[in-house]
């Protein structure tokens, strides 16, 4: 068995004196966990950190085993993302979210998406609005998407300003005025067609709508609690985005 592919390291483990299984996020094979013979040497390391995008080859005798990773490098972003406290949260939490999905299910446009992040972890303006939608698109791809292109009441597309958290679907403000107490804020952001700035209460507000609905669907029902990643992540974009304001 042998295929080729690119992907981004999420991270890895040591085993034996010498190598490391290497867990990456693949274009075409999804997450994808395989062994690099030598992978703790010198030369290798700095190779093998999170959030570089390598060229991969795996060999196995059967599918279904570990199988051996060949590693060469495309784009070496770890040292640019350690130097960043949010990106270092950041692609953990990427890593954390991408193992609620089943090993070497290929998402694709996952890893596009995990690709443009990576690119902008330590940007906090761009990677604090990229990262809650990634969190909504691994919502969608769990089964669990919510619908805010239009009022659950109304079908209204405009003026939405809610979620219902019982059916995960936008509602208009003037429509949920009635309920407003029971509802979940739904930031602007999140429904303009075109990339509008997000405060810092907006990304607040993302986040506990997320947050919301990854706790009710996903993390409650596999008896899992909520990675430690996704609350620095937010309390470091916060430091940053309160230090950009001021």
């Amino acid at each position: 068995m042998e295929w080729r592919d690119e992907g981004i390291i999420l991270g890895a483990r040591k085993h034996g004196e010498t190598s490391v299984v290497l867990e990456t996020m693949t274009a075409a094979h999804g997450r994808h966990l395989g062994l690099v013979k030598g992978g703790r040497s010198r030369r290798m390391q700095p190779l093998l950190q999170p959030g570089n995008r390598v060229d991969l080859v795996w060999r196995a005798r059967l599918e279904e085993h570990l199988g051996a990773f060949q590693v060469e490098p495309l784009e070496l972003n770890a040292a640019r993302l350690l130097a960043s406290a949010l990106a270092v949260h950041g692609i953990q939490l990427l890593g954390a979210h991408l193992r609620l999905m089943p090993e070497r299910d290929a998402h694709a446009g996952l890893y596009e998406a995990v690709k443009v992040i990576t690119e902008h972890l330590d940007e906090p303006e761009i990677a604090g609005p990229l990262m809650v939608r990634f969190e909504l698109a691994m919502l969608e791809e769990l089964g669990f998407g919510l619908d805010l292109t239009k009022c659950a009441l109304t079908g209204n597309r405009h003026s939405l300003a809610y979620v219902s958290p019982k059916s995960g679907r936008a509602v208009t403000e003037e429509a949920g005025a009635p309920w407003r107490d029971r509802l979940l804020p739904l930031p602007g952001f999140l429904t303009a067609k075109k990339r509008s700035e997000a405060s810092l209460d907006a990304l607040k507000d993302a986040y506990r709508l997320t947050g919301f609905f990854l706790h009710r669907n996903v993390y409650e029902p596999r008896g899992m609690e909520e990675p430690v990643s996704r609350g620095g992540f937010l309390a470091a974009l916060a430091r940053s985005t309160e230090g950009a304001a001021g």
